[in-house]
């Protein structure tokens, strides 16, 4: 059964666009995020790569978006619902520009997560600011 820290790992999963499998540098910011926010602390490392491979097999389903962002919502605390979309954000953020893909994966996700569109902004205003190059 899918725990916190598993939904959390699958939202990055979702969000850089896997569907089979990861490119070694999204698996490495995954690695960086999970290495570094409070809210992995107690997470054991070592179930990463079995909650990444799989969150990319539930994802080649034929209806493994919509079972993946239930799967995600079923295991997190309404508590966590704006900490996984703030990381989710932050991962669109990374790279300077979102494409037409990752907003409407983000809009999903704030729909399926039931967060207000005033909230998401907020969220979303502050990853650009986060992420500004000089």
């Amino acid at each position: 059964m899918l725990d916190a820290h598993g939904a959390l790992v699958y939202t990055m999963v979702i969000v850089t666009g896997a569907e089979s499998s990861l490119p070694p540098d999204e698996v490495a910011i995954i690695g960086d995020i999970v290495g570094h926010l409070p809210v992995f602390r107690g997470f054991d490392r070592k179930k990463l790569a079995g909650h990444l491979n799989d969150c990319a097999e539930l994802l080649s389903r034929d209806d493994g978006l919509d079972a993946t962002l239930d799967a995600i919502k079923s295991a997190l605390p309404p508590h966590l619902h704006e900490t996984a979309y703030a990381i989710a954000v932050d991962l669109v953020a990374v790279d300077g520009a979102a494409t037409q893909e990752e907003l409407q994966l983000l809009d999903l996700l704030r729909g399926r997560l039931g967060i207000d569109r005033l909230i998401a902004a907020a969220i979303e205003r502050a990853a650009k600011a986060r992420f500004q190059q000089v």
